[in-house]
This record gives C-alpha cells, structure tokens and sequence, in this order.
C-alpha cells in the first residue's frame, strides 16, 4: 500500500513552522510526525502539501493509496485500522478525517459515499504550534516506549548520578560523564553519538535527539526535545528544538519551540509568564491577530533560520517568523515577521539574497546543502509575508 501525509485543516494555525515544511516534518517528542508514521507502518510516505513547497517535499501517487491527516500522532490501534481500510472507506475522529482510501483514477473525495469508521480513544492532535511543546511529555513517552521496546540500552557510564535507571535508554556512541540523570518524572533517551557534557542536570522527559549536545552545567526539564545536530546549554524548560539549532550559552529558554537553523545569542532569555499572570496571546497568521492560546504559560515560537544576538529578550508569547535577525538592547514586539532585520528600535527588510548567503555558510558547516528548492521556498515566503514588514 502506498500511504500519503498530507497537511490538513491545521496547516495555517502551525506557521511560522510550515512556511518552510509540511505538517507531516514538525518534530514533536522523539521524531518528526512522518518518522513516526514511516516506523509505525514500516514503509516510506509522501506529501501532500503547499504547491511552493511540493518541489522539495512531492507526492508519489499510485494506482491504489491511504491518505493520513499528518496533524494527527500514530499509535498501534490506529495504525492497524489504516491498515485494513478498503475501497471507499474512511476514518474520523469526530468531524475531522483521520485517514481514507483513494484510487489514482478518483477524481473528487465524497465522504457522503464513503464507509466511515469512528475512532473513539484518545489521540495525540498537533493542531497549533503550541500543542508542540504542550503535548510533548506524552509525545516523548509514546516514542521512547516504541523505539525502545525489545532493546537493550547502551550501559550508563558510572560516574553519572542516576534516579531510575530503568527509563533511560542511551545509543550507540553516546557520551555522557559526570551528570546527573534523574528519570523519575519521565523518560530520558539519548540519542546516537549524542553527548552530555560534565555538570548538566536532567530531569526527564527528554528526548536528546542524534549528534545533539547539552552543554556543560546546563539545567533540562519539562518535556524537552533537542532536536538532531543542535547543541543547549543554560536553562531550558519544556522547549523543542528542530534539527541543527542551538541555544548554545547561559540564558532562560521556556515554553518555546525553535525551527531549523536557528542560533540564540548568548544570554537571551525568554518569558514565559505574564506579570499580570493572564492567559497569553500569540499572532495567528490566519486570522492576522493575536488568538488566545488557553495557556499561562507560552514562551518563543521561533521559524527555521531566525537567530538573535547577545542579551536579546523576548516578552511572553513571542512570535518570530522565518530567517529573522533579531540585535539590540529592550523587547522586540510580540509578532516579527519574515525577513526582519532589527530590533527594538525598528526593523527593515531583510533581503533574500543576503539571507539565502546567511543560510548556504551556515548550512554547509554541517555538511548540508541549501538547494535551488530552498531558494524558491525563501522567495515564496519573502513575497507572502511581506504585508506584515512596515519596510
């Protein structure tokens, strides 16, 4: 069977992060969603998603095909349900459809024409970019049960201060000396080749993702995800980070989620609480305003290739856009947008081509190229965001 992602209502409630990618590539818990479907059903997928992206991230279509509404998480139940579905039937959790059959040769979708099969239980929804580091802890512990479930752990090198072992799994060629683990509260898994320097204190759930680095004397918890090839040092609290991002320095990070590529200077913080102790805010891009989030607590939601410099700070509930550039002492506003490059005392546009420069010697340090298919998505979201920038 040949089994299709695609983006779903959530898509436009989940930017800056699907400016750049697809629902089906937003890394919650241990994995992206798709690696999390590609284990689970034991095959690869494809997308179905926005046309300026479909170059970079394509569909393969054949003669017979599921469709998965990647907003949703798989499990076990889940996954054998999509597996038996046949011609003309589907799946729904309440209004919203989960997965269903189609033939290449279907032209329209008609759900009234369909079998429709109910999913009742529980089930892990990323429907807003919030949900990404709110939903995390149950995201972290459905991964670590799943990828680690017959294996055995590579041993705990025995300098290491460890409260339950037993939930705390390390791969191959992971380093870690003299920290302390504590897993108590949740699982902590340490990727390949992973390392955790001297004096980090971990409390669990993390999920330390392949060749990513916690720094020297950095403090982890609640629900964290560092993303493969990123590097975190300081305080950070409930925060996931994207691949190849990094945090590398002292400084507050909570409640946030960082895309791809992105650097905080040293010594940024973030709030996470506002002083009057109100629900917060954070822009919506579909409805161009600041929607209620239903949380206290909400810190930075960051797009791919944004950084900022040294003794930056963000007020509660900030969003900022797709290769931002962020310097300067106060507060930037609550919502920066795309190609931004300033802070406090104004901004000005930052033009594609000194951004896709920026990205190529960053991105080429590790080995990784920015391709003709990125240079088109950058200029896509340069003219769509381009309302938003007063300059």
């Amino acid at each position: 069977m040949n089994y299709i992602l695609f983006d779903g209502p959530s898509r436009n409630n989940l930017l800056p992060f699907t400016f750049t990618r697809p629902v089906a590539d937003i890394r919650v818990g241990i994995l992206t969603i798709r690696e999390k479907w590609e284990a689970y059903l034991g095959t690869t997928t494809t997308t179905i998603t926005e046309d300026y992206l479909s170059d970079k991230f394509p569909m393969v279509e054949m003669d017979e095909n599921v469709m998965i509404n990647a907003s949703f998480l798989p499990n076990l139940e889940l996954v054998e349900m999509i597996r038996d579905l046949r011609e003309n039937q589907a799946i729904f959790k309440g209004e919203e459809v989960i997965a269903f059959f189609t033939k290449e040769a279907q032209e329209d979708i008609n759900f009234n024409d369909y079998e429709a099969f109910e999913y009742n239980d529980e089930l892990l929804k990323i429907e807003n970019t919030w949900d990404i580091f709110s939903k995390n802890e149950d995201a972290i512990q459905d991964d670590f049960n799943f990828l680690t479930k017959n294996r055995k752990s590579q041993p705990i090198p025995s300098s290491n201060n460890v409260i339950d072992a037993q939930n705390i799994f390390i791969e191959e060629g992971a380093s870690l000396e003299f920290t302390t683990l504590n897993a108590s509260t949740g699982p902590i898994y340490i990727g390949k080749n992973a390392e955790i320097m001297e004096g980090a204190v971990i409390r669990g759930p993390l999920a330390l993702c392949d060749e990513a680095v916690i720094k020297l004397g950095a403090k982890i918890y609640g629900a964290t995800t560092i993303g493969p090839g990123s590097k975190v040092g300081g305080e950070v609290k409930n925060a996931v980070l994207f691949a190849n991002s990094n945090k590398g320095h002292e400084g507050y990070l909570g409640n946030s989620v960082l895309g791809e590529w992105c650097n905080l200077g040293a010594d940024t913080n973030n709030s996470n609480l506002k002083n009057n102790y109100a629900e917060v805010r954070l822009w919506n891009y579909e409805t161009e305003g600041f929607a209620k989030t239903g949380l206290q607590f909400c810190g930075l939601m960051m797009g791919d290739h944004s950084k900022c410099g040294i003794n930056t700070m963000f007020n509660t509930g900030t969003v900022v856009g797709v290769s931002v550039n962020i310097f300067g002492s106060g507060f930037p506003r609550n919502f920066v947008p795309s190609f931004s490059w300033g802070g406090n005392s104004g901004f000005t546009s930052y033009l594609t081509k000194k951004a896709i420069d920026v990205a190529k010697r960053v991105m080429v340090r590790k080995n990784v190229e920015f391709t003709k298919d990125d240079e088109s998505i950058f200029e896509h979201i340069f003219e769509v965001t381009k309302k938003y920038r007063r300059n």
